[in-house]
């Protein structure tokens, strides 16, 4: 696990949007995605249920949220 894909995470629960993250990252969109997808993969779960353009927090990414905010302070 990488602590930019934490990073990502993060900024994505905080902002509801994958864009909304990317411009509060200073990265592009696919970047952000592509972060997002390999901490995905590497945990085995989603983090989020998709909504139109908003996301939610999945049960997986709820139980996450708080560890990520801990390893990154």
């Amino acid at each position: 696990m990488e602590i930019q894909w934490l990073k990502a995470f993060l900024a994505i629960s905080e902002q509801g949007s994958v864009s909304e993250a990317a411009e509060q990252l200073h990265l592009t969109q696919p970047a952000v995605s592509k972060r997002l997808a390999s901490l995905e993969q590497q945990l085995g779960t989603p983090l989020f249920d998709r909504i139109g353009r908003k996301l939610q927090l999945t049960n997986a990414g709820k139980a996450l949220l708080p560890r990520a905010r801990h390893i990154l302070n």
